[in-house]
């Protein structure tokens, strides 16, 4: 039923939940799982948030988080596992997910969110909320907590 799966990690507990949920769906229907990373350039290059920081040295510390992040997601989450791809892109979280959903051609998207509220929601908006709005594909949002909600 779900040949792909893209599995957006940020490395956060939510996202580790996600991963089960993931896990336990590639293990059932035999999917190939992409893990995918977006480096978050546009926040993270306003001169507000990076202080006085070089760009390139912002960038390279961002890769190195982004591997080192990655390599570890994957050995606690997906050891023995075979068909785990990643990838890394740069740019706005929820639109580098829904283009890598578009060109990856999976079938479904597994993403964490962390049920952010109020001013919290209103300051840092919802990447998993518009992700399921946007998405040409069925979506599974696994809060933190372990309530889950598929889109149709």
């Amino acid at each position: 039923m779900f040949a792909g799966i893209l599995l957006p990690s940020d490395f956060s507990d939510c996202s580790a939940e996600a991963a089960r949920a993931a896990r336990k769906l590639a293990e059932h229907f035999g999917s190939r799982i992409t893990l995918f990373h977006v480096l978050d350039e546009p926040a993270a290059m306003d001169p507000m948030f990076r202080g006085e920081v070089p760009l390139e040295l912002l960038r390279a510390r961002m890769e190195q988080y982004a591997r080192e992040g990655m390599t570890a997601f994957l050995a606690a989450h997906f050891g023995g596992l075979p068909g785990v791809e990643t990838q890394v892109a740069s740019g706005v979280p929820y639109r580098e997910i829904l283009r890598a959903a578009r060109e990856t051609r999976v079938d479904l998207i597994v993403i964490g969110t962390h049920g952010r509220t109020g001013v919290e929601h209103v300051i840092f908006g919802s990447t998993a909320e518009k992700v399921v709005r946007m998405a040409s594909c069925p979506v599974l949002t696994i809060r933190q907590g372990g309530k889950e909600f598929i889109r149709p």
